[in-house]
């Protein structure tokens, strides 16, 4: 009988272990104030690096666009600098006529465009733009008129 009465307490305290281990297993851990707290806190941290990383690719990416912009509008200064100095190099020459003459730059590349009074003065002109400082090319495109 002894022997029953043990069998019967280790089989009861058996069971007891055994249900309280698999309630313990089947209910989840509530979070902690402090737990979610650090969970919040580390998602914060998270999104802010995300964040950060995006917003300095932007400002390269800005930067950079600004910095094309400047050398752009650099450029076209250049361009206009160099035409303006073609076309009063060309109404110092008498022999030809800065008004009948266009003069347009691309890059330092200067285009003639226009009439000449005779095969000279076209090439004089050709030369003329050449001597001013930044001309990369020039393309003669004047006409000689005919004379009349």
């Amino acid at each position: 009988m002894i022997f029953n009465d043990i069998s019967r307490t280790v089989a009861t305290v058996s069971v007891l272990a055994a249900a309280t281990a698999l309630a313990a297993c089947s209910r989840p851990q509530e979070e902690t104030a402090g737990q979610k707290i650090d969970s919040a806190s580390a998602q914060t941290e998270r999104k802010a690096a995300e964040v950060a990383a995006e917003v300095k690719s932007d400002m390269k990416t800005a930067g950079s666009e600004m910095s094309q912009a400047a050398d752009s509008m650099g450029d076209k200064v250049k361009d206009a600098a160099i035409t303006a100095s073609v076309k009063a190099e060309l109404a110092r020459d008498p022999g030809l006529s800065a008004l009948s003459i266009d003069v347009d730059t691309a890059a330092g590349k200067v285009a003639l465009r226009g009439t000449a009074p005779d095969e000279a003065a076209r090439e004089r002109a050709t030369s003329l733009a050449n001597t001013v400082s930044g001309v990369q090319g020039v393309n003669n495109q004047l006409v000689v008129e005919p004379k009349k």
